[in-house]
């Protein structure tokens, strides 16, 4: 028994470590608090999954460290549908999620987001998303 929870405890600790190095590395990059950096990367990671066609979500979220993943799913509603929309929609529900900042440039906010997806998550991966988004949309990730 003793040999399932010391398991368990260091499981935990690491999905803990590797979600805190994501919120670090983006607070870094964007030079942001990290409680602003986890919000941000909340916010981009739902607008995301919620464009996105029910497989390809499941797809990027089986490549999410485990916490990270807890985030991506909080709150998800698989009754509603996704639909097409433009660049602008993208950056309003992440800036509506976000909470409304005069001082934060979101185009530069979720760049920094898919950055650190590209960083850590597969290139086929992030091809696959990356082409199931609108064109415009495209411009926000990193180029290849």
């Amino acid at each position: 028994m003793s040999q399932m929870s010391h398991t368990s405890f260091s499981g935990f600790t690491h999905a803990a470590q590797q979600a805190q190095q994501w919120v670090n590395e983006l607070a870094r990059d964007l030079c942001w608090s990290e409680p602003s950096a986890c919000r941000l990367l909340r916010s981009v990671l739902h607008t995301v999954r919620d464009w996105l066609s029910p497989a390809e979500m499941a797809d990027l979220s089986a490549q999410l460290p485990v916490l990270i993943r807890g985030i991506y799913f909080e709150g998800w509603n698989p009754s509603v549908p996704a639909c097409e929309r433009k660049k602008s929609d993208f950056v309003l529900s992440v800036r509506t999620s976000f909470g409304y900042d005069d001082d934060v440039d979101f185009d530069v906010a979720i760049n920094a987001v898919f950055k650190l997806l590209d960083r850590h998550i597969s290139h086929g991966e992030i091809v696959q998303v990356r082409n199931s988004m609108k064109k415009s949309l495209r411009k926000l990730w990193p180029v290849d």
